[in-house]
Formats: C-alpha cells, structure tokens, sequence
C-alpha cells in the first residue's frame, strides 16, 4: 500500500507527488521550492540549502530522520555548482554517508533551477 506524505509544500504541477512511502521505504523528489511554493533562484549554495532542507522535513513529516536515507540523486544543470552542492550536503548528512549519484543534465523542468534531489530513506528495524 502506497501513502502520500503530506509535505507542507505546495502541490506539484506536473503529474507526481513529493514524496510517497511504500513497503518501508520512502521516495521523495526536491527541487528548491519553499513552503508558500515560491521557487529559490539564488546561487547553488541557495538552491541546495532549500532542497536539503525540503529533503528534511520531508522526513520528519513521514516519521524518518536524515539517518534513513539511504541513496540520494543529485541533478545540476552544470557539474560548476558540484563544490557548492557538496558544502551543503556535508552539513545534511553525517557518516555513514548515503550512496549518491551526481550528474549534470541540461535542464530541469522547474524554471529557475539549478538542482533537483530524488531520496529513497528506509525505515529502521
């Protein structure tokens, strides 16, 4: 059975949800959007900061903590914004480190931004 996590942010226009747990596991996207859906087009430290912290309470709404999650999906528009993104990051997450894939793509379908985060966390035994 599938539960939509209520995330506090404004609802997607394009067809997907936040965040959906599903079998102990929860699978969340996060594009620099803050709670009253406006989007962060600042510098990639400024965009990073709002994802992350969207990843967070994320978790806490569905009852995981940033210790949950297991594998995170960085997309950038330019692998340029990697050192900033990684500053940001390491201020998220502690040892031992989720698995993560960074890549740069050409866009991103939310105007205005320079990263997306997809995050699968799972619930502890």
């Amino acid at each position: 059975m599938h539960r939509v996590i209520e995330t506090g942010l404004k609802k997607p226009t394009a067809p997907h949800e936040w965040a959906i747990e599903a079998g102990g596991t929860l699978y969340s996207v996060h594009v620099p959007i803050r709670p009253d859906g406006t989007i962060e087009n600042g510098d990639s430290t400024a965009q990073a900061e709002v994802s992350f912290s969207d990843l967070k309470a994320t978790l806490e709404a569905a009852g995981y903590t940033i210790h949950d999650v297991v594998l995170v999906q960085i997309y950038l528009t330019s692998l340029e914004h990697k050192a900033a993104v990684d500053n940001v990051y390491r201020g998220f997450f502690q040892k031992p480190l989720p698995v993560r894939v960074c890549v740069a793509v050409s866009d991103l379908p939310t105007p205005g931004t320079i990263i997306e985060v997809v995050a699968t966390a799972v619930a502890r035994s």
